[in-house]
């Protein structure tokens, strides 16, 4: 046995020192869960969970008895200060979010913040991630990505947010930069009306994957242009099942310059087909699967900007 391996193997087997873990935990498939990942979570002295239902199935599946405690978006803040006193007190702590690593679009962040600011040691347990299983699934460059987590939910602040991002993919474009493949979380009951925005700002030829139930019985990829991809999904009675979304800002380059705004839009339907404002918005929500006071709204805020 080499030297590395024996230091592997005393590792494995020692006691875990006092320090916060931050332990990845399978996003769909329990195969996913690691060897270091169960010894960690049975050592521990307390388990902190963004949902303590949630993770007690895991730790029912493996026969983990580890106490557990509550670790959400809506108490962290004051949880951390009597978690880190269990780390000042010699204490082990597992967080663990519902699935995948904490701190990626689940709690964690400021548990981990305040601990470094305390100087305790803090140890990733890697672990699962929708993101990158994604990724590295989608055909897509991983040459370069950006993470990027949800989008907005309202209709507005979304197309904002995805025209920022495709000037930000031509500026970077027009300095000789590689295009990096995007990668956002989405909701099952919004991902017509995102791949509807994504059309409309970066052009219906941009190339997309929708990863659906990653890791799951019913996993699947839909791979394709945007426009194919959503008149796939679109076809269906329902969709159901966590989303990762990827995209391939390639086309922001040639078509991005200059997203068309509303006015614009209505303003050529009226001179092309003779549209007053309110047959325009009408034809244009059925076009990108968009509420028509949803666009309404929009149209006042691009009118309020000038």
């Amino acid at each position: 046995m080499s030297g590395d391996e024996h230091l592997e193997s005393a590792q494995a087997t020692r006691p875990l020192a006092p320090g916060l873990y931050l332990v990845g935990t399978p996003i769909g498939n329990l195969e996913d869960i690691t060897l270091r990942a169960l010894r960690v979570l049975r050592q521990a002295d307390r388990i902190a969970c963004e949902d303590t239902r949630q993770t007690q199935k895991l730790l029912n599946h493996f026969e983990i008895s580890t106490p557990t405690l509550s670790c959400h978006q809506h108490n962290e803040r004051e949880r951390a200060a009597e978690l880190i006193a269990d780390i000042q007190a010699g204490k082990r702590i597992a967080l663990v979010s519902d699935a995948g690593m904490p701190g990626i679009s689940d709690p964690g962040g400021w548990l981990v913040a305040a601990a470094i600011a305390a100087n305790l040691l803090v140890y990733p347990i890697p672990g699962a991630n929708a993101a990158i299983s994604g990724l590295v699934a989608s055909g897509l460059s991983t040459a370069a990505f950006h993470f990027l987590g949800f989008l907005p939910e309202k209709a507005g602040a979304r197309r904002t947010r995805l025209e920022d991002l495709a000037k930000s993919a031509q500026a970077a474009a027009t300095q000789g930069q590689p295009p990096a493949t995007l990668i956002f979380y989405e909701a099952p009951h919004r991902i017509l009306e995102t791949l509807a925005d994504l059309a409309s700002v970066w052009g219906p030829a941009v190339r997309v994957v929708v990863a659906r139930e990653l890791t799951k019985l019913h996993e699947e990829f839909h791979r394709g242009t945007v426009t194919q991809v959503r008149d796939d999904l679109a076809a269906r009675d329902r969709i159901r099942g966590e989303i990762t979304l990827l995209v391939e800002p390639v086309m922001a380059a040639a078509t991005a310059t200059a997203p068309v705004s509303l006015t614009a839009r209505l303003r050529q339907l009226a001179e092309s087909e003779g549209l007053d404002e309110k047959d325009g918005l009408k034809r244009l929500a059925r076009e990108l699967g968009q509420s028509k006071s949803d666009l309404y709204r929009e149209l006042q805020r691009e009118r309020a900007r000038r």
